[in-house]
């Protein structure tokens, strides 16, 4: 889409601090972190949310970037959290598809970004 911000940045258009790449998804810090460690995992292609026909193949690429993100930062050791918001009535403010990755500390029950 060509308004929409998380394709900018995973086109390269607007710089971002990426944590991990490969051809179907990009990770990213987040620029407004909620936690010491603060991710965002989406795909390159454009889905406004996970009911929005992701194929699987893209899922499990998210997943493994999940992964990625956790090992690289220290999250593995740790314990991380992983929340997809879908929809404004659940705190999605970008309508493209992305997992918030949060770790570094202990979250408890009241963090969700």
């Amino acid at each position: 889409m060509d308004d929409c911000i998380f394709c900018k940045i995973s086109a390269g258009e607007i710089p971002a601090t990426v944590l991990y790449e490969d051809d179907d998804v990009i990770a990213i810090e987040d620029l407004n972190p909620q936690a010491p460690v603060h991710a965002l995992v989406m795909p390159k292609a454009h889905y406004d949310n996970i009911v929005d026909g992701v194929p699987a193949t893209t899922l499990a690429s998210m997943v493994h970037a999940v992964g990625e993100v956790a090992a690289s930062t220290g999250l593995s050791e740790r314990g991380f959290r992983v929340i997809a918001n879908t929809g404004s009535d659940a705190g999605q403010t970008v309508n493209h598809l992305h997992l918030h990755v949060l770790g570094g500390t202990s979250l408890g029950e009241g963090l969700i970004p």
